[in-house]
């Protein structure tokens, strides 16, 4: 029986071959080269305290049309305002109903821009550089190993920095075989997007202390993004909550004073670092 994720999988395969009939890969890649470098994910996610990457989403395949008239632009001008240090943007246009118009109109903020997708083929990674992407997600579940390692080389060689999603252990081991730099755990599984909220927690031992570590899904308020805190979180990215605030900038404003906390003992605010 088909999973979420082989649906998913299957319509990226078929958008990259469409996308490909149109424009070569060569001609592409010759085109993103053309774009100028976005600023830095792996920076924007390093200073101190727990970072927010807040999420543009219209739709997801669990929930349904969230904000189907949102408009990218905008909603991330808004999270860049409330003190977001990265913005997601969902490019899956069957479930998720984005593009990477979506992602270009974002980039062009000068935020660091992380094309969230399902990233089967370098085509695709070349797409995220060529729209001023930062980064790319890519989703160990969706990947046999060897095109996991082919697709993080091509987006390092991209200038793009890697953001690598984890649901186990054994993705986990995946992603350190690769040496993944920053690692997200998802609490939800993309086979049945059932939501297991103690996952980061159980993999985050799993992770070298230096990789930069991110909690996905079920983020919702302060009191998460301080739970993330303390499980070891260098990051939190949130999508629903901030898609169906009133408020989205002083929703952010919140979840980023509680990723700050108070000072560790013998420093003041500012002066700690990771």
């Amino acid at each position: 029986m088909a999973t979420y994720l082989d649906d998913l999988l299957v319509g990226s395969r078929r958008r990259v071959d469409e996308a490909r009939a149109r424009e070569p890969l060569e001609a592409l890649r010759e085109r993103a080269r053309e774009a100028p470098r976005g600023p830095s994910f792996h920076a924007a996610l390093s200073g101190p305290g727990v970072s927010v990457i807040a999420e543009v989403k219209r739709a997801s395949p669990s929930k349904g049309p969230l904000a189907p008239d949102l408009n990218a632009p905008a909603q991330a001008a808004a999270y860049v305002s409330g003190g977001a240090a990265a913005i997601s943007v969902l490019t899956e246009p069957d479930q998720f109903l984005g593009s990477l118009l979506d992602l270009a109109d974002v980039a062009a903020l000068g935020v660091p821009a992380l094309r969230k997708d399902f990233v089967i083929d370098p085509y695709q990674v070349w797409e995220a550089k060529a729209a001023g992407a930062s980064a790319v997600l890519l989703i160990v579940a969706a990947l046999d190993e060897p095109m996991l390692a082919l697709l993080h080389a091509e987006a390092q060689a991209a200038g793009l920095d890697v953001l690598v999603e984890i649901h186990d252990a054994s993705e986990a081991a995946a992603a350190k075989r690769i040496d993944a730099g920053i690692v997200g755990v998802n609490a939800r599984d993309l086979r049945t997007f059932e939501l297991d909220r103690d996952g980061f927690a159980r993999l985050r031992s799993q992770l070298d202390d230096h990789v930069i570590a991110v909690s996905e899904s079920g983020v919702r308020d302060a009191d998460d993004v301080r739970r993330a805190a303390t499980d070891g979180a260098d990051a939190v990215l949130v999508g629903e909550t901030l898609v169906l605030a009133a408020d989205p900038q002083a929703a952010v404003s919140e979840l980023v004073a509680a990723g700050v906390g108070p000072p560790a003992p013998g420093t003041t605010a500012g002066s700690e670092t990771r």
